[in-house]
């Protein structure tokens, strides 16, 4: 089973509430709060999956996630985002996402999502 969670947020609060959560599931979180940081976490410790934010100054979620699936297209990705850009929700699923969350999100939704998918 994997149990390594790269949370990719540009917003320090959600990082840190996420990173929290899911220590306490005992997964290892990795924390990036930018497309560069994400992408050299990834190459150095291969997370299982990705929770990653789609408005990120800099390089957008898009463009983190096309890197990140270059790196390991097996990688499971988890679409986090504040705005209800459909074309942009179904761009990320023909890149490979598994499922979008709308901010804010149940955290409890969360947890069960992302624990089905580590399972899996």
């Amino acid at each position: 089973m994997g149990n390594k969670i790269l949370i990719v947020d540009d917003q320090y609060g959600i990082r840190i509430l996420l990173n929290e959560v899911f220590q306490r599931e005992g997964y290892v979180t990795y924390q990036a709060a930018n497309g560069m940081q994400a992408l050299e976490i990834a190459r150095k410790h291969h997370p299982d999956l990705v929770l990653l934010d789609m408005k990120i100054p800099g390089m957008d979620g898009i463009e983190i996630l096309k890197r990140l699936k270059e790196i390991d297209r097996d990688v499971k990705v988890i679409i986090m985002t504040a705005y209800g850009e459909l074309d942009m929700i179904q761009e990320t699923k023909e890149l490979g996402a598994l499922m979008h969350f709308a901010k804010p999100f149940d955290i409890d939704d969360l947890r069960a999502a992302v624990k089905k998918h580590m399972t899996a």
